[in-house]
């Protein structure tokens, strides 16, 4: 029960971040050979498929990737925020300083980074039951 609590909580902070990304994407229309707008909905789209996947299957891999793009969508929004990077490549410069233009990229920041924290605490779960039924079935058996 704890697993699809926390596969819950999960794929609702990867809504969240879908959200955002697909709400304030048309205000960042930062120009280059892919736009902000493009990064934006191109995110968008891939939290609310892996969240989705997630809470459908609960699949090792597909906690894996929610927990990339967690961390992915984190690190950017952290990156983006502080660090004015420029253009790489075909992406744009998205350099933008604050928090604004509403509480929403704020909330978004701390859905995402939350992702990974919850991967980990269900990564601990699975592992600490595995360990017990390895014990069960190493420990000598009454009769025997």
């Amino acid at each position: 029960m704890t697993r699809l609590v926390l596969r819950v909580i999960a794929a609702t902070c990867l809504g969240i971040s879908a959200y955002v990304h697909l709400h304030l994407a048309h205000r960042y229309g930062f120009p280059g050979t892919i736009s902000g707008e493009t990064i934006f909905r191109v995110q968008g789209v891939v939290a609310a498929t892996i969240a989705v996947l997630l809470l459908v299957t609960g699949n090792k891999w597909v906690w894996v990737a929610a927990a990339l793009v967690g961390l992915a969508s984190f690190a950017a929004v952290m990156l983006y925020r502080y660090v004015n990077v420029g253009a790489i490549g075909p992406l744009p410069n998205m350099y933008d300083s604050t928090w604004e233009p509403s509480p929403e990229k704020f909330l978004s920041a701390i859905a995402e980074i939350a992702v990974p924290i919850l991967w980990l605490v269900d990564l601990g779960i699975r592992q600490s039951a595995i360990s017990v039924v390895h014990r069960r079935s190493a420990a000598p058996q009454p009769g025997g």
